[in-house]
């Protein structure tokens, strides 16, 4: 799955790519690395003309409890295979598509009783993460939350060997097809195969890091050899 998020990229790097406005309010939140348990606020692409700040983790418009952080820590992602299946998701399947702009996610690899933290970045530019949004209203305060899933699909080679356990990876989105699953014109079982290993690039990441006290730094993304004189071959 995808629990670990990245974003780096600037609100002008951001518009340029997906021609889009910014906001005039729009903070910048450069993000090297996110849990999302925390539920941080991301710059997501919609078929709006804007980039749209949007919290991670779906609060389905029907749910009726005022503690949304029980249902938005289940939701933080939705596998394509199934999303048309499930309340949260099935309604927003072809109108409510978003893209999650992403400059790499985290994975760990399971060796026996080891966790292995992993850094999986774009081969080139941003990763275009399929997503969903809807729109809550909190039903005491009337505040109006937009919040998103990312889509999850099996996980390609490089991937499997990365995520051993699971072997899931979130839905990237070739650059030709941004445009058509924003406007739902791509089915779900489209995006059940993963993208290629040439869509991305992997390195092992400082254990000591991601799990200090502030992970939320450049250094999280550099390569474990850089830092303390080891680097883990995949291959």
């Amino acid at each position: 799955m995808c629990y670990s998020n990245s974003s780096t990229s600037t609100n002008v790097q951001l518009a340029a790519k997906y021609v889009k406005k910014i906001p005039f309010n729009l903070t910048e939140n450069q993000v090297f690395f996110a849990s999302g348990f925390t539920f941080p606020v991301w710059r997501i692409i919609t078929k709006n003309d804007e980039l749209i700040p949007m919290q991670w983790g779906l609060i389905p418009n029907w749910f009726q409890d005022s503690d949304w952080q029980k249902i938005a820590s289940m939701t933080l992602n939705a596998k394509a295979e199934t999303a048309e299946e499930k309340p949260s998701f099935k309604r927003l399947v072809g109108s409510k598509n978003c893209i999650v702009p992403s400059s790499g996610f985290f994975e760990w690899q399971h060796q026996g009783k080891e966790k292995i933290p992993y850094f999986i970045y774009p081969a080139n530019g941003i990763f275009s993460m399929a997503g969903l949004f809807d729109e809550w209203v909190h039903p005491i305060s009337g505040e109006i939350k937009r919040t998103f899933t990312i889509l999850t699909c099996e996980a390609n080679e490089l991937m499997s060997q990365i995520h051993n356990t699971k072997k899931r990876m979130p839905v990237l989105l070739k650059q030709k097809d941004e445009n058509s699953w924003l406007n739902g014109q791509m089915n779900l079982s489209e995006l059940t195969l993963p993208a290629p290993n040439e869509m991305m690039g992997a390195h092992r990441i400082s254990k000591s890091i991601i799990s200090g006290k502030n992970p939320n730094c450049s250094s999280i993304q550099t390569p474990e050899d850089q830092i303390d004189g080891f680097q883990a071959s995949l291959f």
